[in-house]
């Protein structure tokens, strides 16, 4: 399996710098397995789409990393993105420019209001910053901080809520599970009525999640561990499903995957998974998608690849592009079944 087997052109102007106004007024693609057949269909729709007595699984981590802007002491400018707290006022970060940045430097961000020694170095190549004690970091970190937008995004988001699900309550994550962005509390509260269950897991997605992939062989490729959790409720709730399994966004399916024991079996569990999705796997949990569109040669093409066939999702693409589709985090959906 070649990497060049996954490119697709994407042109730049179609990828979302902002979300749509209205969450659920995004686009929806239909990518119909059986048929091979494509729809063109509005976010809203997706209560159209799903069933009674299937049951919607969605992931409820929520953004918790947050990038400052500052200097060293020499006056040199430095970045710093917070990934996780480690205690009262210690984070692991990634650093950027990384070589200048060594242990016992001083950094200051802010007016200089708010000032970290970096105490450690990290195996991954980041860094253990001790925030001074004589602050409220954490006040400082969310007045100061901004919104951890993928790389691809150059626009700063006015409100920092639409970077994350309206559902997100679990606090880890480097980035948002892009494909529950579509949904409102409206939207939700209509797919209830109809008769589908929901439930979440939570998986905390890491910055590694925007690593590209360089090997030819796409096998070749070491994917990235992220920390997951599934809780006895949700397993039973997925057990006991009497439809289908509607899985929202990747990220998701990656948790159940991991989780799963058989086909439509599952068991409730917390640890990390580092599952590579490619082609060829035969999924256990996942029986329908819901998805954004994903980048050329990423893992997570391979994935909805693996889920819905790579000629037809290929093909699914194309048709997305002619069709001037908006492409990535902010972008449009897609509904495979």
């Amino acid at each position: 399996m070649r990497l060049s087997d996954f490119e697709y052109h994407l042109p730049p102007e179609l990828i979302a710098q902002e979300p749509v106004e209205q969450r659920d007024s995004s686009r929806l693609l239909v990518v119909r397995r059986s048929a091979g057949m494509l729809e063109h269909r509005s976010f809203a729709d997706i209560v159209e789409l799903v069933h009674p007595g299937d049951l919607l699984v969605m992931n409820d981590t929520r953004v918790t990393a947050a990038r400052l802007r500052g200097h060293k002491r020499t006056g040199g400018k430095v970045e710093a993105l917070l990934l996780c707290k480690l205690g009262a006022n210690r984070y692991e970060a990634m650093v950027k420019p990384g070589r200048r940045v060594a242990v016992g430097s001083e950094l200051f961000f802010g007016d200089g209001d708010l000032s970290a020694e970096v105490v450690e170095r990290t195996e991954s190549g980041g860094r253990i910053l001790e925030f001074s004690s004589q602050t409220d970091c954490d006040t400082l970190i969310e007045r100061i901080g901004e919104v951890p937008l993928p790389p691809y995004i150059y626009r700063s988001l006015a409100d920092r809520e639409r970077y994350q699900t309206i559902y997100a309550r679990r606090g880890g994550s480097a980035a948002a599970p892009t494909a529950g962005l579509h949904f409102t509390p409206r939207l939700l509260e209509k797919i209830k009525r109809k008769g589908i269950g929901t439930t979440f897991v939570t998986l905390h997605i890491g910055l590694d999640t925007f690593r590209p992939v360089r090997c030819e062989n796409v096998l070749d490729h070491e994917m990235h561990s992220e920390t997951f959790s599934l809780s006895a409720e949700a397993a039973e709730a997925i057990n006991s499903c009497a439809g289908r399994v509607v899985v929202v966004g990747t990220t998701t399916a990656r948790a159940l995957e991991s989780a799963a024991v058989g086909r439509r079996r599952i068991k409730a569990a917390t640890g990390s998974t580092s599952l590579f999705i490619t082609p060829g796997y035969e999924f256990k949990i996942v029986d329908a998608l819901v998805t954004n569109f994903h980048m050329p040669k990423s893992t997570l093409l391979m994935l909805v690849s693996a889920l819905a066939g790579r000629d037809l999702i290929l093909r699914a693409y194309a048709e997305a592009v002619k069709e001037q589709y908006r492409f990535l985090s902010f972008g449009d959906a897609m509904f495979i079944e």
